[in-house]
């Protein structure tokens, strides 16, 4: 083990490092311990030795895993033929190691050559719903494929009506759901059937204002088992839907995906959708396209339309807005 090379089992790495003279900062190449590549780096001056460990972290928020949160003990492995010497941190347990890593500063210089140690006792990642961290070595796996089961199971229920006890009335025809899930979806859902309000004693939910093919994406993003393209071509009554029924998440996920393909064809539908559900980035995204790009003067007959039935809140707003861009010519 030379080099930058660092020797790692699952649970354990080693890095030999060879002589490190003063003043000198040496990094390892990347190895694999749980769901992360991780780094040891070694620095030296005249008076301490600086061991770090850090993990790779990516400065995007999507697709990623979270930073760890660990327990581990380091050792620093010194031989002096014929003589071996070994220094012992404390350990270190559940530490939320962020960018900055861990470091272990040794108030003694390092000579020869030496190896530095990691035993992870144990690695896990923050829980989403702010609950217990879960360990990637056993729980992570178990509860993976507990989730691709339930979801599977959830599917199941809907698409196969399995003791459904709700129907769900849209504007073209009507479909089979649980109140059960409806309510631990939606506030809005479980305050209907848990009050007196007359869905309490129906059998039945209008949803008169989707059609069936959305209130079906609707259904299955609630049971999770939206596809892609459905999703995009139901985006819009999705999103009325979300707003309605107060789920968060759909709403949000609406709002991210309108903002990514705005053109002249659906610039002036979107900024009345963003006044509508109070959506400010989506109304800043069509303000931006319709003024500081000019598009607003392509649109003759559409702005047209719009001045004519736009809310008028709205439509002041579009003119202030153009009236700015004239003034900072």
């Amino acid at each position: 083990m030379t080099g930058g090379r660092v020797e790692a089992a699952p649970r354990l790495a080693q890095w030999r490092v060879d002589a490190l003279p003063c003043y000198t900062y040496r990094k390892s190449d990347p190895f694999r311990v749980g769901l992360w590549n991780w780094y040891l780096s070694v620095e030296r001056n005249n008076k301490q030795t600086c061991v770090k460990l850090f993990a790779e972290l990516s400065n995007s928020a999507k697709n990623t895993v979270p930073a760890p949160i660990a327990s581990f003990v380091t050792k620093l492995l010194i031989s002096f033929p014929p003589n071996e010497k070994i220094i012992v941190h404390p350990g270190i347990f559940d530490k939320h190691l962020k960018h900055d890593g861990f470091v272990w500063a040794i108030d003694s210089t390092v000579t020869g050559r030496f190896v530095i140690e990691i035993e992870f006792l144990d690695l896990k990642v923050p829980d989403p719903s702010g609950g217990e961290p879960a360990s990637v070595w056993a729980s992570h796996q178990i509860k993976q494929s507990s989730d691709n089961t339930a979801l599977s199971s959830l599917t199941r229920m809907l698409q196969e009506c399995i003791l459904t006890d709700i129907t769900i009335n849209a504007t073209d025809g009507s479909i089979r759901a649980h109140r059960a899930i409806l309510a631990a979806r939606s506030p809005v859902f479980r305050s209907m059937f848990s009050h007196d309000l007359k869905e309490k004693g129906l059998s039945t939910v209008d949803i008169s204002d989707m059609s069936l093919d959305a209130c079906r994406g609707f259904l299955n993003y609630v049971y999770g088992d939206l596809r892609n393209e459905e999703f995009l071509t139901h985006r819009l009554a999705l999103l009325g839907a979300a707003d309605k029924y107060d789920i968060a998440d759909l709403r949000e996920a609406c709002h991210e995906s309108l903002l990514e393909d705005i053109d002249t064809g659906n610039v002036i539908e979107r900024l009345q959708v963003a006044h509508l559900y109070r959506l400010p980035r989506l109304k800043e995204g069509c303000l931006r396209f319709l003024v500081d790009f000019r598009k607003v003067y392509e649109m003759h007959d559409d702005f047209n339309a719009f001045l004519q039935t736009a809310d008028r809140d709205l439509v002041a707003e579009v003119f202030q807005g153009v009236l700015a861009a004239w003034s900072g010519r």
